[in-house]
């Protein structure tokens, strides 16, 4: 009995030791922990800088290591690039040169009664467009001398000399072209001829405009279609200037071609389907 006593007593004494001892030391952490908080903060401040530094060094190294990667999948972005490039290009000609079959082919319907002959300007027959426009077809292609030249956009101008395989097209802006001509909203007919303004602009001028004429600027002028030689109806160019001939008792009208004169690649040539109008050597029965 007396033994349990006394370890009763030993355990009692251990146990409020131990519990001292651990007062004591809380009470010495609290004082380290704020001296420790500020030091780790410091700490915390300069290892924030040294993980900056080595994270830019991390990744200079990375990009030298991954460079022949990163340059490889330059090229092959650029070289895509190019491919595309080069499709969209294609593409606009081949839309291109759809959009122009497709207004040729609606001439063409437009205009039944005649053959058409397609031609490819491969030369001036001078020293400018006013000189003529050397076609790659001819006599043994079915070019007719006198016979009209039109694009899609409108009147070109006429056959002037033909050989075997090649001919001359003068164009409207030549002074030696006539052409007959009607004003469109008015009906009201004249001649036209070519003209050129103080700037060497190709351009035509209506003549024999009744006096009397509702002409205005921004008419549209086509053929009137006297004689079989041009169909009537096709488009010669818009009214950009009107002019009053009163010894004349006239008016004369400047016309601009809607055909961009200086810019042509291709014409056609509109032919009568009854050949019996003209000759086996090209020229118009007089």
């Amino acid at each position: 009995m007396k033994f349990l006593k006394n370890k009763l007593a030993v355990a009692i004494i251990v146990l409020s030791v131990t519990f001292l001892i651990f007062i004591a030391q809380s009470a010495k952490r609290e004082n380290k922990t704020l001296l420790e908080g500020g030091i780790g903060a410091a700490f915390n401040k300069v290892q924030g800088v040294v993980y900056s530094i080595n994270d830019s060094i991390n990744g200079f190294f990375s990009f030298i290591f991954h460079f022949n990667e990163v340059k490889k999948e330059n090229e092959e972005l650029r070289k895509r690039n190019a491919e595309l490039e080069e499709k969209a290009l294609m593409y606009d000609s081949v839309k291109s040169e759809n959009d122009r079959l497709t207004k040729n082919l609606n001439f063409i319907k437009r205009n039944s009664d005649y053959d058409y002959v397609m031609c490819q300007i491969v030369n001036v027959s001078g020293n400018s467009i006013l000189d003529g426009y050397v076609i790659d077809k001819g006599t043994k292609d079915g070019v007719i001398k006198g016979r009209v030249v039109a694009t899609s956009e409108g009147l070109v101008g006429q056959v002037t000399t033909t050989y075997e395989t090649w001919s001359i097209v003068q164009n409207i802006s030549n002074e030696n072209i006539g052409v007959g001509a009607m004003i469109q909203s008015t009906g009201e007919k004249g001649i036209i001829r070519g003209y050129k303004d103080s700037s060497k602009n190709p351009l035509a001028k209506m003549f024999y405009v009744p006096i009397e004429s509702e002409i205005k600027v921004g008419d549209v002028i086509v053929t009137s279609g006297d004689g079989y030689k041009y169909p009537k109806g096709v488009r010669i160019g818009e009214v950009i200037d009107i002019e009053e001939d009163r010894a004349r008792v006239m008016k004369n009208a400047v016309i601009k071609p809607y055909v961009d004169l200086n810019r042509l690649e291709e014409v056609f040539i509109i032919l009568p389907k009854d050949r019996s109008a003209v000759d086996y050597i090209g020229e118009e029965i007089k």
